[in-house]
């Protein structure tokens, strides 16, 4: 039985197993050895005492070091579970860290105004490292006075050289990190960077190599800019976004207005020619329900042009998608369009599996004030606390239907209970009841 086999780190149970069978197979072995030389009686009873004597001491050793061996193997599995752990807590970290960046919360660790400000911060930072690779001393630092053969200059040349591989080293493994770096990544970037740092001095410890702390903080800060500049530009990149889809917006309410005003106009001058017509006819009658349609035309003109003119004026809407978002989630907004159903069209497209259903369209002159004061109302419900502009709110219609007439008087219609059509039939399809 070899006992100097070297004891796995995975398998352990299995391991001690095996151990313990050859065990009881040498002393089983030494058992039918007793019984044979007993049964020949060809070995005498010294010589069968002392082997005896050699077997039990074989036997206790191998023992005593496969316990210790055993001992060994299981205070490193205790150690290698506690690296586990805090491998786990830490991708636990990072995955939290990655979910609330999405969400938008991110602590910056060198607030600035914008990319701008970050990338000319990250110039001067980058500056200085270049500053210090280039100065004896500044990044990194070695023993004094070491030789080489007795020769000084030698020891020297050998120090620098160590130095600037070590160096090298630190830098390479600092520019992976910061290329490759992701906000949310941001400590656990700076951890794998003071373990280098760590490695490097206990590599370089025979010539006391080490990473200056200047210099590591130095790249630590570049690590803090490069994540703060990367989620500064991802937040300017999402406003600039929001900022085209509201200019999208409004120039398709400018366009379907200019539409409709020319489609009026149009109707408007076949009403006056027709006029001029029953005029020189001499049809009183005929006469005055022309001028009825002309004044009608006129009205439709003038309330496009206070449309046009009035940016406040349009619909509130109330929405919910029970297929997509469940019951107790609704969206107030509002809309400039002529036909408000042409943008709730719009938001029902491909990203939703299902329609939206209206439960309320309320014109009104000062409609952005409207939807302001629901939004404020509704605070506290909303689902998305960090971006104000996913207007969806953890509330019933009911309730938006409360605040709606609190806030805008009387209203013609509401729809309480969503039709939610094709969301219904699926349920039906699939054998669920609806709610």
């Amino acid at each position: 039985m070899d006992t100097n086999r070297k004891i796995p780190f995975f398998g352990v149970r299995r391991f001690t197993r095996q151990v313990l069978d050859e065990l009881a197979t040498v002393s089983k072995d030494r058992d039918e050895i007793y019984a044979t030389l007993s049964r020949i009686g060809g070995v005498s009873q010294l010589e069968r005492e002392r082997e005896l004597e050699r077997l039990n001491a074989e036997l206790a050793s191998a023992s005593l070091a496969w316990k210790d061996q055993l001992t060994t193997l299981t205070a490193s599995r205790d150690e290698l579970l506690l690296q586990v752990a805090e491998l786990r807590k830490e991708v636990v970290e990072t995955r939290e860290r990655a979910l609330l960046q999405e969400s938008g919360v991110y602590d910056y660790a060198h607030p600035l105004q914008d990319a701008v400000a970050y990338k000319d911060r990250l110039d001067h930072i980058r500056g200085l490292i270049k500053e210090l690779n280039k100065t004896d001393g500044r990044a990194v630092v070695a023993a004094v006075g070491w030789t080489v053969n007795g020769s000084e200059a030698q020891g020297k040349t050998m120090l620098r050289d160590y130095c600037k591989l070590m160096l090298r080293a630190f830098n390479a493994e600092a520019d992976v990190l910061v290329r490759g770096l992701k906000p949310y990544a941001l400590a656990a970037a700076i951890d794998r960077i003071e373990k280098v740092a760590k490695t490097i001095q206990r590599l370089g410890k025979t010539m006391s190599i080490r990473i200056t702390h200047e210099y590591l903080q130095l790249r630590i800060k570049e690590l803090q800019l490069t994540a703060d500049f990367v989620q500064k530009k991802a937040e300017e990149k999402e406003l600039e976004r929001q900022e085209r889809e509201r200019l999208r917006e409004e120039r398709k309410t400018q366009q379907e207005m200019e539409r409709e005003r020319l489609k009026l106009e149009k109707e408007r001058q076949h009403y006056l020619n027709a006029l001029q017509a029953l005029l020189a006819k001499g049809d009183p009658e005929a006469v005055e329900r022309m001028r009825a349609q002309v004044s009608e035309v006129e009205r439709a003109i003038a309330d496009v042009d206070y449309r046009v003119a009035n940016i406040r004026a349009g619909y509130v809407y109330v929405i919910s998608n029970i297929g997509s978002f469940g019951e107790s989630l609704i969206k107030v907004g509002m809309t400039r369009r002529l036909d408000p159903m042409d943008r709730i069209r719009e938001l029902s497209d491909a990203s939703v599996p299902f329609n939206f259903d209206v439960h309320a369209l309320f014109f009104s002159k000062d409609a952005v004030g409207i939807e302001g004061a629901m939004h404020t109302r509704l605070a506290k419900s909303r689902a998305n606390l960090v971006n104000h502009r996913r207007e969806f709110f953890r509330a019933t219609p009911t309730d938006a239907k409360n605040l709606l007439a609190e806030l805008a008087g009387d209203l013609l219609t509401f729809h309480d209970t969503p039709d939610a059509l094709e969301f219904r039939q699926s349920q039906k399809m699939m054998g669920v009841g609806s709610p």
